[in-house]
């Protein structure tokens, strides 16, 4: 549930400045201190007046000398201050931005597959980066506001209280018309940061399908979708900074009423014999010091406004639900690795079912071969046996274990997989080789990579194993990069093995070499191959031929061709014209 109250937002907020305490202490009090010594300053002003007129010499001395350290000891609490806000700010930002990215690693796959991941990229640096702006100009400036409005209406009470009473009489209008702004600013920077999330999206989005969007000669189409999202961007930016920029202008007339209105009654005062001229060059001073911070809390309102805007989105995404916690489950105890799914339904979207009933049973050391066209749910079963998705209703066990009695990173550790879509990890060749085997050594590193057919490529690199690599890196070809991720599921030796179209980027040649490496690393375990080239799995103990979620079809290689099969008109039409 998104938080768009300031109570809500505040109160998230508080949580993250509590530890840093000590640090909101000392810019509170050095704020006080340095709001204090700036306030005294025109009391001397005046006292240096009246010593001008009255003609003494010694006492105008002694009072510069007080002045001199005022404005040093006020510029080094000022100093200190600003040092803690800096400090608490960065702080407070640092620690949204590590939690925020530690719920990402927490949540569901079925979030992050319905959400737009330049959106989340957005709100852990973008609208961070905006609560932090927000946090270090309120730290700075709405302390030591607060501080020099209540010190300078408790000096001009001391000095005059009926010109006091001028101004407290006109202060309302100042807060009313400030606050009366502010309120309706929050929903347009909230939009503005929706379209920014919106924009980062998109620009990540062209950016990795760059060559793709190059292809098909999509550049000025993309270009005039880009002009829109930045087009509604700019007007809410525009919409939002015009509201909240009323918001001075008005606090500043009202401002200028104040110091009208402390003026005529203070110089009537003076002709009246009620104050000294002192008393009123000090009671103008403070006038001036008095509607000055007035200003820049509106300036603060408006950065908070976009703070708490920014807020809102970073705490919305962190309400996401995570997956269930369950450290207190056991681990599952991989024996045999005998799979049965028990009953199984699942859909991605509640409307539209997509796995119905499921039941199977798969012996231990089966190689297990799931074929069928587009869309039939084969990658489906591979996510609700990894249990990134769990079934909607029905049992999949392992081991007689059903896997949601257990712990998810005990199922996931247990499997060894490599899909078609490679990932690698920015670090060297050897970190993105033992990513599941960190212990490794280097002798069985380069065995894995050898069995790989990756020694040569890698012999290759400046750096050797020490290369580093990442996924966007252009050096590499998708079929080495498919390679890199074989490497890494046989050296770090699972349990049981998955294998969604796991050389589908790569020659046949070398194909063939990693098929004879598959088929020893398979043997003797439970093993789910996904394949569109059927000529892959001919030698698999089972072959599941699904189509729209079910199973309608199942038998070997052999004993489907000799039947008039879904599979066998499947398997013949990649044949066809051979």
């Amino acid at each position: 549930m998104a938080k768009t109250d300031y109570k809500s937002i505040l109160s998230c907020l508080w949580y993250y400045i509590r530890p840093y305490r000590a640090k909101t202490f000392i810019s509170i009090i050095s704020a006080f201190i340095s709001s204090l010594l700036t306030l005294f300053f025109p009391l001397l002003t005046g006292s240096a007046v009246d010593a001008i007129i009255s003609g003494e010499g010694r006492l105008f001395m002694r009072i510069l000398m007080m002045m001199a350290i005022s404005v040093l000891l006020s510029s080094f609490f000022q100093y200190l201050m600003n040092l803690a806000n800096n400090s608490l700010s960065f702080s407070v930002v640092r620690d949204i931005r590590r939690d925020a990215f530690a719920h990402l690693e927490k949540l569901p796959l079925s979030y992050i597959d319905s959400h737009s991941h330049g959106d989340a990229v957005s709100r852990i640096t973008s609208d961070a980066e905006q609560v932090s702006d927000g946090l270090l100009m309120g730290f700075t400036q709405l302390f030591t506001g607060v501080i020099t409005i209540a010190g300078t209406l408790v000096f001009m009470f001391a000095v005059n209280w009926v010109v006091a009473l001028v101004v407290v009489f006109v202060t309302p209008l100042s807060i009313f018309s400030a606050s009366f702004i502010a309120k309706r600013t929050f929903s347009l920077f909230y939009k503005q940061s929706e379209a920014r999330g919106k924009q980062t999206s998109f620009i990540n989005e062209m950016i990795s399908g760059a060559s793709t969007v190059s292809a098909y000669g999509k550049e000025e189409e993309n270009q005039k979708r880009f002009d829109k999202i930045n087009h509604e961007w700019a007007g809410l930016s525009l919409l939002s900074v015009f509201y909240s920029s009323l918001t001075n202008p008005v606090t500043r007339f009202v401002n200028s009423i104040v110091y009208t209105g402390v003026a005529l009654s203070g110089g009537l005062a003076a002709l009246s014999g009620l104050m000294t001229i002192g008393g009123l060059t000090t009671i103008l001073s403070y006038a001036s010091q008095y509607t000055k911070p007035f200003n820049e809390i509106t300036g603060v309102m408006t950065e908070f406004q976009n703070a708490a805007a920014s807020a809102s989105r970073i705490f919305a995404f962190m309400d996401a639900e995570e997956e269930k916690d369950e450290s207190s489950l056991p681990a599952l105890s991989l024996e045999k690795g005998g799979v049965c799914f028990d009953d199984v339904s699942f859909s991605y979207v509640p409307e539209r079912p997509l796995i119905k009933h499921l039941s199977l049973a798969i012996e231990p050391g089966m190689k297990v071969a799931i074929v069928g066209p587009t869309g039939a749910g084969k990658t489906t079963i591979i996510n609700l046996l990894m249990r990134f998705y769990d079934p909607v209703s029905g049992r999949i066990l392992i081991d007689g274990q059903d896997i949601a009695s257990v712990k998810r990173s005990s199922v996931r550790s247990s499997f060894g997989m490599v899909l078609q879509e490679t990932w690698l990890r920015t670090g060297t060749v050897r970190e993105n080789i033992t990513m599941g085997y960190p212990g490794a050594d280097d002798e069985a590193v380069w065995k894995a990579v050898k069995l790989c057919h990756l020694d040569s490529f890698i012999a290759s690199l400046p750096q050797g194993l020490d290369e580093m690599i990442s996924d966007d890196n252009d050096g590499i070809s998708q079929g080495q990069k498919q390679l890199l991720s074989i490497a890494r599921v046989m050296l770090s030796d699972p349990g049981m093995l998955i294998l969604d179209e796991a050389t589908s980027s790569i020659d046949t040649r070398t194909e063939m070499h990693i098929q004879d490496a598959f088929m020893h690393l398979m043997e003797g375990r439970t093993s789910f191959i996904v394949a569109h080239r059927l000529q892959t799995i001919k030698n698999a103990d089972l072959i599941l031929v699904i189509d729209h979620g079910d199973v309608i079809e199942k038998g070997t290689h052999k004993s489907l061709m000799s039947q008039d099969s879904f599979y066998r008109n499947l398997y013949m039409s990649q044949f066809a014209k051979r």
